[in-house]
């Protein structure tokens, strides 16, 4: 097969059938009828952590789907869920299926106007908000008495807004104590394959967010894909996981869905500041996290060894190269040597425990999404003993639609998850099919028509497939670059190799329609006081004003020369530029899963552009 024949393409059969109109709701009440003692949920709850098993769990679900009846939530009726992670999300996302209608997910950090745009074009009747910041910012949205919109020209239809840090949770069950448990059950039976399940908008790199319409079949078809995936092994009562990424996003959403399915129990966490803290009492056996997690886990590392002197540090350094020598060698016909094997053992006991250990000691498995992981951090991690399996997949497609578990080849997304396809087209453009994929945008033909064609999403990614279906992602199509000598430039892998150096986090590729290519760097402001401090900096010495200093700039070179190593001479990075902060999710250049919203970086900081192209 070759990675750019439209004609070819690589299907994995389902290895699995569905019952008729099951669903994610549905199969979660069977395994809490047939194991109702198992622990699907620890929460907190006075100052402690106390279980939840799966019959407490289908109970509550089921009282809090009789308060949204109670309040006239109808079926197909949408609800808009503001919160972090947390256990009261996941309660309210299977209630809200449970009285008939669908969830509309909504970022907390989203903008003022991106959650009007959100809760307007989904039609939501009822929010159900975290914080009384939260509520603050949509109040305004509410129906009047008469029924009509307090903003004026507002098409919203929300009549009622509850606050989860405000007892929603014991108000729905009490609004819906009256209502009849035969009426929950109702609705529950009448959930159809084909019904709206959720309206969950797209992060929005570029314009307004577009809802993706994702039905009952395309979520049970999704959790049952990852459970008889190989790594679905794991799901089983006794595993824990911490979930802790946004739910609002379908990775972690799908993932946590399958876990619940499958009985295995999850502690949710939403402070990914003190992450260390919920590892250590968590102790997971899974981890879900994205590129940039596992980067600042191995930085920490790092530094950890650093601040006790130069020889940790190049302990470190060497238990680094080790590990991804050794994994490396995995792939090889004759394996790590007797030499590499007897290092790796040392280093082990040295480094790579501790590594383990600050997460959480138990960690058999991990999975990142969300952008590409870099090579060498992914052999780093395999090297360790804590192997990360990069999975792919787009909102459309209802989380992943490829994962490199089985027949695992770093530096791919690896095969088509199990009942998925994919093919390349001429022009390298991602395409995939299967019983993930949405249904279309919400009130959005239009943009449907652009990216689905019989069956098949074009995802706007570009990459290759291999001859045994391994999938290589190699950049977006909108960001790829032209310079104004006609040289494409792909800019994601050589941004993966510059996020790599330990003082660079964020880069990003500029050159379109110019003569060279240059880069954007930012700082991370941990490790540049470190950087500081190694050289007697004054610390109210600002970014601003050592920009120019020869030894930073240097720094900064040398991963700026690794990265040149990837690409022809053409392709290469000519010239970087450092901007004096870094990016970041409060001032909208950053989306919740940390991908940089690129349109608004490039317009934000258009000076510093083109500064890299005017001689200064």
């Amino acid at each position: 097969m070759t990675a750019t024949d439209p004609s070819q393409e690589f299907h994995t059969p389902a290895g699995f059938e569905l019952a008729p109109d099951e669903n994610c709701l549905s199969a979660m009440l069977a395994g809490a009828f047939a194991h109702p003692y198992t622990v699907l949920f620890t929460r907190p709850a006075n100052y402690e952590w106390i279980n939840v098993t799966a019959r407490d769990f289908a109970t509550e679900v089921k009282e809090v789907a009789k308060g949204l009846i109670a309040m006239g939530v109808e079926p197909g009726d949408r609800v808009a869920l503001l919160s972090t992670t947390r256990y009261e999300w996941s309660l309210l996302d299977f209630a809200i299926w449970a009285a008939g209608a669908a969830s509309v997910p909504i970022y907390p950090s989203s903008s003022l106007a991106q959650i009007q745009w959100i809760i307007e074009d989904s039609g939501a009747v009822v929010a159900i908000t975290e914080t009384r910041e939260n509520t603050s910012l949509i109040e305004h949205l509410l129906l009047q008495e008469d029924g009509t919109p307090q903003l004026a020209g507002s098409p919203s239809r929300m009549r009622r807004i509850l606050e989860i840090d405000a007892s929603a949770i014991d108000t729905l069950k009490f609004e819906g104590r009256t209502v009849p448990d035969a009426d929950v059950e109702k609705r529950i039976a009448a959930i159809r394959h084909e019904d709206l399940a959720s309206i969950v908008y797209t992060s929005g790199t570029t314009g307004k967010p577009k809802g993706c319409h994702l039905t009952h079949y395309n979520w049970i078809f999704q959790a049952r894909a990852i459970l008889t995936n190989p790594i679905g092994a794991i799901a089983k009562p006794g595993t824990r996981m911490l979930t802790y990424l946004p739910m609002a996003h379908v990775l972690a959403r799908a993932v946590s869905l399958a876990l619940t399915i499958s009985g295995a129990t999850q502690s949710h966490w939403s402070d990914t500041a003190t992450l260390t803290v919920a590892l250590d009492r968590v102790r997971p056996h899974l981890m879900l996290g994205v590129p940039r997690v596992y980067e600042k886990v191995r930085t920490a590392a790092y530094n950890k060894a650093a601040d006790r002197g130069g020889i940790p540090a190049a302990l470190f350094t060497s238990a680094e190269k080790t590990a991804i020598e050794y994994s490396q060698a995995l792939d090889t016909e004759d394996g790590p040597s007797r030499t590499l094997k007897t290092r790796r053992a040392l280093f082990d006991r040295l480094v790579y425990a501790k590594i383990r250990d600050a997460l959480g000691g138990h960690v058999e498995y991990c999975i990142t999404g969300g952008s590409t992981m870099s090579s060498d951090l992914s052999h780093f991690y395999r090297g360790l003993g804590v192997p990360v399996y990069e999975g792919y997949g787009l909102t459309e497609t209802a989380a992943a639609c490829a994962v490199d578990f089985a027949d695992q080849k770093i530096g791919t997304v690896g095969q088509p998850l199990n009942g998925y396809g994919a093919k390349v087209t001429a022009d390298g453009e991602i395409l995939v099919c299967g019983g993930g994929v949405f249904q279309g945008y919400w009130n959005n033909d239009e943009a449907t028509a652009e990216v689905l064609e019989d069956g098949w999403f074009n995802t706007g990614d570009l990459g290759e497939i291999d001859d045994t279906g391994h999938i290589t992602i190699t950049g977006r199509k909108k960001d790829l670059i032209v310079t104004a000598g006609g040289k494409n430039v792909s800019p994601g892998p050589m941004e993966e190799i510059l996020r790599q150096h330990p003082l660079i986090s964020q880069a990003l590729i500029v050159g379109d329609g110019k003569p060279f290519i240059g880069v954007l760097v930012t700082l991370d402001d941990e490790e540049f006081r470190r950087w500081k401090d190694d050289r007697n900096i004054p610390e109210n010495r600002k970014l601003g004003d050592l920009v120019t200093e020869p030894s930073l700039r240097s720094e900064i070179q040398d991963a700026v020369n690794m990265a040149n190593k990837s690409v022809s001479h053409a392709e290469a990075i000519k010239k970087f530029w450092i901007l004096d902060r870094d990016l970041s999710e409060e001032e909208n250049e950053l989306t919740p899963t940390l991908k940089v919203k690129r349109n608004v970086v490039f317009q934000r900081f258009a000076e510093d552009i083109n500064a890299l192209y005017d001689g200064r």
